[in-house]
């Protein structure tokens, strides 16, 4: 799923609406200051939507959302905190998608948040932490950046991600990745594996992702 950066001073709040995001399977990376989340923005942190609140300790809520535009201008946008009428048309003509007035209702809020990712064009996306799968365009980053990887190499990725947890044979893989009609050894699925876990910066012995499974095939870790 999508991966949501929060920008919410107050704990308790920050707290409760991550937890609540996560147990809907979207990825939560919470700052909690303005400057926290310009740092983390520039340093790679690539979400696909912003929860930002207007009154933050150290900046004010529309100066952090300049920024994050300046950074990727395609970015939607939501845009909590004051609930009058002034405050609500200032932040959307500084470019919020949406408006929320504290106190909110989680359920809305994340019915909010899906309809923007919905419009932005981002539910097609997973992320297995530090790596992003865009299941449309058959494309995958890790750290934020673009993996080059072969067609085959891709398939294979995207068939092993499809159900993290569940084990592939060397034939199911086969079958799906190279073809029914495909008639050789299935130990190039092995060699496969290693070109990906190097791309992947995958260690076999402690993997992050691809895992073997000894005396079966290969399974894609879970989220």
């Amino acid at each position: 799923m999508a991966r949501i950066f929060l920008v919410e001073d107050d704990p308790q709040v920050g707290e409760l609406v991550k937890r609540f995001l996560e147990k809907e399977g979207l990825l939560v990376v919470w700052a909690r200051t303005g400057r926290e989340a310009l740092k983390q923005a520039w340093e790679g942190t690539k979400p696909d939507l912003v929860v930002l609140d207007r009154g933050l300790p150290d900046m004010e809520g529309l100066e952090v959302l300049r920024s994050l535009r300046d950074l990727d201008p395609l970015l939607p946008v939501l845009l909590t905190g004051r609930a009058e009428e002034d405050s609500r048309v200032e932040g959307l003509l500084e470019g919020a998608d949406d408006y929320l007035g504290k106190p909110f209702s989680l359920k809305e809020l994340l019915a909010r948040i899906k309809a923007l990712l919905r419009r932005g064009g981002k539910e097609g996306r997973r992320y297995f932490g530090p790596l992003e799968l865009d299941l449309e365009a058959r494309k995958a980053y890790l750290d934020g950046q673009p993996l080059k990887l072969s067609a085959t190499e891709a398939n294979l990725l995207f068939v092993l991600a499809q159900t993290p947890g569940r084990v592939y044979t060397r034939e199911e893989l086969l079958a799906r990745v190279w073809g029914p009609e495909f008639e050789g050894s299935e130990r190039v699925v092995d060699a496969y594996i290693r070109l990906l876990r190097k791309k992947l910066k995958d260690d076999p012995q402690a993997p992050r992702f691809i895992e073997t499974v000894v005396g079966m095939g290969y399974r894609f870790l879970g989220e």
